[in-house]
């Protein structure tokens, strides 16, 4: 991937896909629920703890973000599905891969979107094995 491309895999140059939504004028604005899931793995791809926090709704948002553990890369996400339930609730599965240590690592998750106030946030996730 050259190093201006978004890590969230969409070929665009990260300023123009979800580096807009991590700052400047469209900061924390991302239009639904899938562009918000592919700017949250950009943000833990760069490491963005403040972003995560902030796109993460007050009902589920733990107290700290913890940071990833050193070492660890964010290597590829895959959205799978985006589904809009109503103008408000949605869900995006993905599969994200990350890499600690030499060992890949792949998270498989169903989240949970909520918008509020003209803005969308990660609710909560479910987890499925392998």
């Amino acid at each position: 991937m050259p190093r201006d491309d978004c890590p969230c895999g969409t070929g665009r140059p990260y300023a123009r896909c979800c580096g807009r939504w991590h700052v400047g004028e469209q900061h924390l604005q991302a239009p639904d629920a899938e562009a918000l899931m592919r700017s949250r793995y950009s943000a833990y791809a760069k490491g963005l703890a403040g972003y995560i926090g902030d796109t993460w709704h007050p009902s589920t948002r733990p107290s700290v973000i913890e940071p990833d553990p050193p070492g660890l890369q964010w290597l590829r996400l895959e959205i799978k599905r985006h589904t809009v339930q109503d103008a408000d609730h949605a869900t995006v599965e993905f599969v994200a891969v990350s890499k600690l240590g030499g060992r890949a690592q792949r998270l498989h998750e169903t989240s949970r979107f909520v918008r509020e106030g003209g803005r969308w946030y990660y609710v909560a996730g479910d987890w499925t094995a392998g």
